[in-house]
């Protein structure tokens, strides 16, 4: 029977150590399962990082692949959640040509309905900010295209669990032994 493949977020708490996200990044080489979307920044625990890692996979494969990141000695801890499970984020920047602020009125709709914030503006260009959900930026995305993009950039998913996570708890232990 073929599993169903889903999107997952996947979370690894780690020491941060130099070479990490290349063993990490192997792991689904190795597995020829794309990362849709990847986050290192700090965590809520002082000197430990957050990796956030977006899949599209089955649930029997990330568990694999979190076992396998898991074995890496930096790591303290992986957990996997569905888009269900968090709560989840992305943002991007829309860099367009000033005239169009003031040409076209239908940008100035596309800013408003989109609920982006202009961040700049230039005699050349202005910036737009987005911040939401992968749909809603990509329809953006799609709403300005027509009128053309100088620049586009997004970053990778930022989630949060709806449950309470055990990592504290967790660290506490693993600082203990």
């Amino acid at each position: 029977m073929q599993m169903e493949k889903k999107w997952f977020t996947i979370s690894v708490y780690s020491e941060n150590n130099i070479g990490l996200l290349n063993r990490i990044s192997d792991i689904f080489l190795k597995r020829h399962i794309n990362i849709e979307s990847l986050n290192v920044s700090k965590s809520e625990i002082e000197h430990v990082s957050k990796f956030t890692i977006v899949v599209n996979t089955t649930e029997t494969w990330t568990q694999k692949i979190v076992g396998q990141i898991e074995k890496q000695i930096e790591v303290i801890k992986a957990f996997y959640h569905t888009d269900e499970e968090t709560i989840y984020q992305e943002s991007a920047l829309f860099k367009i040509a000033s005239h169009l602020l003031f040409d076209e009125p239908q940008i100035q709709n596309i800013i408003a309905e989109s609920k982006s914030k202009i961040v700049t503006v230039s005699r050349e260009y202005f910036v737009l900010a987005k911040t939401g959900r992968k749909h809603e930026i990509d329809q953006m995305h799609e709403n300005l295209e027509p009128y053309g993009i100088m620049q586009f950039v997004r970053s990778g998913r930022i989630s949060v669990t709806k449950a309470e996570m055990p990592i504290t708890t967790i660290l506490n232990e693993f600082y203990q032994t």
